[in-house]
């Protein structure tokens, strides 16, 4: 067992759910606290130094979605929200309002600690993310300061809407983003909600970074909620 420094707050009022995800975390050495309110989760957040917050969103006193909201205004550290919760509009509302992924249940230890360690390298790499000036996804690899994209060391050429979307995946690699979000970072906010021309937009993308577009490897559907940059 790995012994990991990155302490997690688990936010789950139903007892069997929270001691499976304690015992997940324990056994791949997780640090771990636990809480079943919202009302629990803020006090720990501005009480202790924690890394990831693991959330329901059907809290017995106020909807996880307003812890979701309230921690944004001052953190950005990774929440994943783990829900019954399965509909594509839940998800969407719960990534725009600053989750950072989504996990239905049920779900095995698995998948969520592999999601943990997804979140955890974003983390790690927001740090310092600014002063990078250049990153890269398997043979994908961007250059912020040329504004020159590679694939498997050859050049690519890109229109600048297409760096543009790029650049959005590259800072947010691993990250599930919602097409309202990506509609609004691409085309401004006054924009709308009209998703054609990302669409458009993407199709372009992938046929020149996919070597099958219909099977991507790199941008990632995830159905009905947005897209997402593959984390290696």
């Amino acid at each position: 067992m790995e012994n990991r420094n990155e302490k997690i707050l688990i936010v789950e009022d139903d007892s069997q759910i929270r001691n499976f995800i304690s015992y997940s975390l324990k056994q791949a050495g997780f640090p771990y606290l636990t809480t079943g309110t919202a009302q629990g989760a803020l006090s720990t957040l501005v009480s202790e130094q924690i890394d990831l917050m693991l959330l329901d969103l059907g809290l017995p006193d106020f909807d996880g979605m307003e812890v979701i909201k309230k921690v944004r205004e001052w953190s950005e550290m990774p929440i994943i929200v783990v829900s019954a919760r399965d509909q594509d509009k839940e998800k969407a509302a719960a990534l725009d309002s600053g989750a950072d992924d989504y996990l239905t249940k049920p779900f095995s230890a698995t998948e969520l600690l592999a999601r943990i360690r997804v979140a955890i390298r974003h983390l790690h790499r927001a740090g310092g993310i600014k002063q990078q000036t250049s990153l890269a996804v398997g043979g994908l690899r961007i250059d912020f300061d040329k504004h020159l994209v590679y694939l498997d060391d050859a050049e690519l050429h890109t229109t600048p809407m297409e760096y543009n979307l790029l650049v959005l995946f590259f800072r947010n690699i691993g990250k599930v983003l919602t097409t309202k979000y990506i509609v609004k970072e691409i085309y401004g906010a006054g924009y709308g909600t009209d998703t054609q021309a990302l669409r458009t937009l993407m199709a372009s993308l992938r046929r020149k970074i996919e070597k099958n577009p219909a099977k991507p490897r790199y941008i990632l559907t995830e159905i009905g909620v947005g897209y997402r940059l593959a984390d290696e």
